[in-house]
């Protein structure tokens, strides 16, 4: 039984899941650094400094100003990628270009804005595919060198969904291609190893937006290559969330909503899903699906991650609805409740809590509270007894939903914007927020605002107000001192 959730104009609330690629990056914190340090005490190995980082033999810890990894080292990434659209669907949709170098004078502005190719097909007379798109989440490929971006609700106005760039030269993304897969309503994507992507798409096609929906896959030249499982489960599969394990052989994406619902075509209601499929990663099929909390009020598991060196293999989700984080064992297939954010984060309708990013060596995650307009840290040292270690309020009418890690785990970018359904057909969504992207600073268990950082996507653009969703983190070549006011036109 489907559970018909109230959406309420103006209040903030939101849906979501990005694309987080701290699970797939082999960096040391510096917590790891300490439990080396200590373990390593008494053994007589000659220890160097780099750049006041620290080596041990041929092991490397973080340091600064760089990253070292076996004697490699790999500065901190200086570019923020931001994919957003007009507010008034009027501009191109586009990707914004922003300095994410802390000792630039630059730091927090906009650089350029790359909209997408006017010459994108649509079905809506008299105007262009680059226009509508909703532009959600995005990812980045395993080699750091293609960026897919994806259209929410390209769908409506019959346009691609999926977008491709190159950014092997991070601050001139260059267009490659677009992609309209057999699947509708694009979310999460995930690098593979191959080169190519896993997507989770919430809908399918007979008719668009509908479940059940796909797991589209790509390779490495961008092209589709088949939308997954062949005969996809007819019982409330609405991928949304999506994390993946190759080296064990596993995927989980999480149902969310039936996306078709939430229009006023289909009568504009809300009708949550409730529940992980665990999926054979090389013959990329489900396995089994577990249920998330209450079958007849289902919990709205925007997002799913797996718990980095767990040898459980289990992986964390949060119920939108029943504000409840969930310990899901992929083996056993169940799924727990291990904390509950309505008791600690009271607010009207609800936390809502939404997308999820866990740190390299699988002991801290954050999670974005929409609706509550906050970012919790816990300890997740033991999973079944996750601990709060600190929260960061955003202040009113924040609504923040995608998040991103640095790859040193010292800085977490959050953009606060979800989804306004404003486009034809119209629908119930309305989680404005206040268009802001903010970068907290991690120090161990505690966090805070970087007072430095200040980028409003309704002041910096220069073609009007914008909605920034998805976010990437890169590293660009040393450039030269940038003239600009922080408005881009």
């Amino acid at each position: 039984m489907a559970k018909r959730f109230s959406w309420v104009s103006g209040d903030s609330v939101h849906l979501n899941s990005q694309r987080l690629l701290t699970n797939k990056e082999p960096v040391r914190t510096r917590a790891w650094l300490t439990r080396v340090a200590t373990s390593l005490n008494s053994i007589p190995l000659a220890v160097m400094l780099l750049g006041g980082g620290i080596v041990f033999g041929t092991i490397a810890i973080i340091g600064r100003p760089g990253i070292v990894l076996g004697g490699v080292v790999t500065k901190p990434e200086n570019t923020l990628i931001v994919w957003a659209s007009d507010k008034a669907h009027v501009a191109p949709d586009f990707i914004a270009v922003v300095d994410f170098d802390e000792q630039s004078p630059t730091y927090g502005k906009v650089l350029s804005t790359v909209p997408l190719p006017s010459s994108l097909p649509t079905l809506v007379s008299g105007s262009t595919g680059a226009i509508g798109n909703e532009p959600h989440h995005l990812g980045i490929s395993a080699d750091g060198k293609t960026l897919v971006l994806g259209g929410l609700l390209s769908v409506l106005r019959g346009q691609d969904q999926a977008f491709f760039y190159d950014v092997s030269e991070p601050r001139d993304p260059k267009f490659i291609r677009s992609d309209n897969p057999p699947a509708s309503i694009a979310d999460d994507f995930d690098p593979i190893s191959n080169g190519g992507f896993l997507a989770t798409f919430m809908g399918g096609t007979s008719p668009e937006g509908a479940n059940p929906g796909r797991l589209v896959e790509y390779d490495a030249n961008q092209q589709f290559v088949q939308a997954w499982p062949v005969n996809p489960p007819t019982d409330g599969f609405d991928p949304h969330g999506l994390d993946i394990d190759e080296a064990h052989n596993l995927i989980v994406t999480s149902d969310f909503i039936c996306p078709l619902h939430t229009l006023g075509v289909a009568g504009g209601e809300v009708m949550l899903r409730g529940s992980i499929r665990v999926w054979d990663f090389a013959q990329r099929s489900i396995v089994s699906k577990i249920v998330v909390g209450d079958p007849l009020n289902p919990a709205g598991t925007m997002d799913v991650k797996l718990i980095p060196h767990d040898r459980q293999l289990r992986a964390f989700t949060a119920g939108m609805a029943d504000g409840k984080l969930y310990l899901v064992d992929t083996k056993a297939g169940t799924a727990s409740a291990v904390y509950d954010f309505s008791v600690h984060f009271g607010v009207a309708n609800g936390p809502m809590p939404q997308l999820i990013s866990i740190n390299h060596d699988g002991k801290r995650m954050f999670i974005s509270l929409n609706h509550a307009g906050k970012i919790v840290q816990f300890d997740i040292s033991n999973p079944k007894h996750p601990q709060v270690l600190d929260v960061v309020d955003l202040g009113p009418n924040s609504g923040p939903h995608y998040l991103t890690l640095s790859r040193n785990e010292r800085r977490l970018v959050v953009s606060d914007y979800f989804l306004v359904e404003d486009l034809t057909p119209s629908g119930v969504v309305d989680a404005e927020g206040d268009h802001k992207i903010h970068v907290i600073k991690v120090y161990g268990n505690h966090m805070t605002l970087d007072p430095h950082f200040d980028l409003d996507f309704n002041r910096d653009i220069g073609t009007g107000p914008a909605r920034p969703h998805g976010l990437a983190l890169l590293r660009a070549k040393p450039v030269g001192p940038v003239n600009t006011t922080g408005k881009v036109h």
